[in-house]
């Protein structure tokens, strides 16, 4: 299902992620990868602002669980962040606890972990498609 992904429109689309577990950064690198993406994975969220002013995401996966501050804390940076405020931004987390502060930080979607990979291509897409929607209305 993952290489089917190869020929999406979206297939030129920057995605950003924040995720500090080696393995798991690698994997979602190489399903970024097969899928078409252009993408950039941290693995450390200091200066995500000069991260993302650089790489011009159009869409952020961001792990929750990260040393130093919470990935919702890094979502409420990006929405409050003028040039950001439109762009994706999906939290995923093994701890379902945090949804209940996940709506003041403003997130798109928040996916339990552990996550279906052909599920989070899915949820990317819809989230792209979204995006390039509100966009031509504007």
């Amino acid at each position: 299902m993952i290489a089917e992904k190869k020929t999406n429109k979206f297939r030129l689309s920057r995605i950003l992620a924040v995720e500090d577990d080696k393995d798991l950064a690698e994997i979602i690198q190489e399903v970024f990868d097969q899928s078409g993406y252009q993408s950039l994975i941290l693995r450390r969220s200091e200066d995500i602002i000069d991260q993302m002013f650089d790489f011009k995401p159009d869409l952020v996966l961001l792990d929750y669980l990260l040393p130093g501050i919470n990935g919702g804390e890094l979502c409420g940076q990006i929405k409050r962040h003028q040039a950001f405020s439109k762009i994706p931004v999906i939290i995923y987390s093994a701890y379902p606890k945090v949804l209940t502060s996940l709506g003041d930080y403003g997130c798109d979607l928040f996916l339990p972990k552990p996550f279906d990979l052909d599920e989070l291509a899915k949820h990317i897409e819809t989230l792209l498609l979204k995006k390039e929607h509100s966009t031509l209305l504007h």
